[in-house]
C-alpha cells in the first residue's frame, strides 16, 4: 500500500435470485434493488469500480447468473468485477464474454488453488481477484498467528470454516498469480461499525498486490481509517450506498480533505 497512489471506492452488489441483497455478518438478508439499476446509479455517483457477487451460486451448487451479469455490464462505464460460483477457466471465460473486466474467485481457489494460475495465465493477473472471507479467532494458547492477527478463511458465503489463516492464504494467492485480494471481515460485515483495520493492515503488509477492504463501512471516517491505519488500496461498501446512507461525492471530498488521493467525480 502506497499513500501516493489513488485510492479506489468500490460499490458492491451482493446478488441472489437476480436481486441485490444486504445483511449483517452474512445473514438476515434484505432486498436492496435491481443490480443493473444500482450499478448504473453508483457508477454515475462516483464509484471507481463495481463488484457483483452472486452470493448463493456456490452454496446452491449452480452456475452464476450470466444474464444478470450481461445486463449489468451494459449499464457501466467503470471497471466491473464479478464473482460467485466461478469454478473453472470456462466459468471465468463466460463472465469475461458477458462483460466482466475482472473475476473474483473464493471457494474454488481454496479447493483448487491451481485455478488462480490458470485464469491469470489466460487473462492476466490484473483480471484475477482472490476473495477472502475471514473471521477473527483466538490465538492458540502459547502461540500466535503468523500475522499477529489470527483470522480463519471461510467458504460458501461464510458457511464453511477452512482452517486456513487469512494472511498466509493471501500470500499463497499472490504467489499463484492473483492480482488483487478482496478481504471481507465477516465480523464487521453489515455492522456499519468500521472496517477491521488491524486485519486489513496485516494482509496488506504481507503482500505486494492491492488489497480491497470490505465489511463494516458506516461513515466517511471509516474509509479514512482503513486507508490510513488499514493500509488498504481500495475500500468496498454496499448498504451505505444502496440505502442512501452516504453519498459517494461527499465521501470522496472528505477523503481528499484528509490528504487521501482519490478520483473526484466529474
Amino acid at each position: 500500500m502506497t499513500m501516493g497512489i489513488t485510492k479506489r471506492i468500490i460499490a458492491c452488489l451482493d446478488v441472489t435470485k437476480g436481486r441485490v441483497v444486504k445483511g449483517v455478518q452474512f445473514v438476515d438478508l434484505v432486498d436492496a434493488g435491481d443490480p443493473a439499476e444500482l450499478a448504473h446509479l453508483h457508477a454515475a455517483s462516483g464509484a471507481d469500480e463495481i463488484v457483483l457477487l452472486d452470493i448463493t451460486a456456490t452454496s446452491d451448487e449452480r452456475p452464476i447468473l450470466i444474464d444478470v451479469v450481461r445486463r449489468t455490464a451494459r449499464q457501466l462505464f467503470v471497471p466491473f468485477a464479478v464473482g460467485g460460483g466461478v469454478r473453472s477457466l470456462d466459468d471465468a471465460s463466460a463472465l469475461f464474454d458477458a462483460g466482466a473486466d475482472k473475476i473474483s474467485i473464493n471457494s474454488a481457489a481454496i479447493k483448487t488453488p491451481a485455478i488462480i494460475t490458470e485464469i491469470a495465465e489466460r487473462f492476466g493477473s490484473q483480471a484475477v481477484i482472490v476473495a477472502i472471507d475471514a473471521k477473527r479467532k483466538p490465538a492458540p494458547e502459547g502461540a500466535a498467528a503468523a500475522s499477529g492477527v489470527p483470522a480463519e478463511v471461510y467458504l460458501a458465503g461464510g458457511r464453511i470454516a477452512t482452517g486456513h489463516d487469512a494472511v498466509e492464504w493471501a500470500r499463497e494467492a499472490e504467489s499463484r498469480g492473483a492480482g488483487e485480494i478482496l478481504l471481507t471481515s465477516m465480523d464487521c460485515d453489515g455492522t456499519r461499525a468500521g472496517f477491521d483495520c488491524p486485519l486489513t493492515a496485516a494482509v496488506a503488509n504481507a503482500v505486494n498486490i492491492p488489497v480491497i477492504a470490505s465489511g463494516g463501512a458506516g461513515s466517511g471516517d471509516h474509509f479514512v481509517e482503513v486507508f490510513k491505519a488499514g493500509c488498504a488500496d481500495a475500500a468496498l461498501a454496499a448498504s451505505i450506498f444502496h440505502f442512501g446512507i452516504h453519498d459517494l461525492r461527499e465521501l470522496k471530498a472528505q477523503l481528499q480533505r484528509e490528504g487521501i488521493p482519490v478520483r473526484l467525480p466529474c
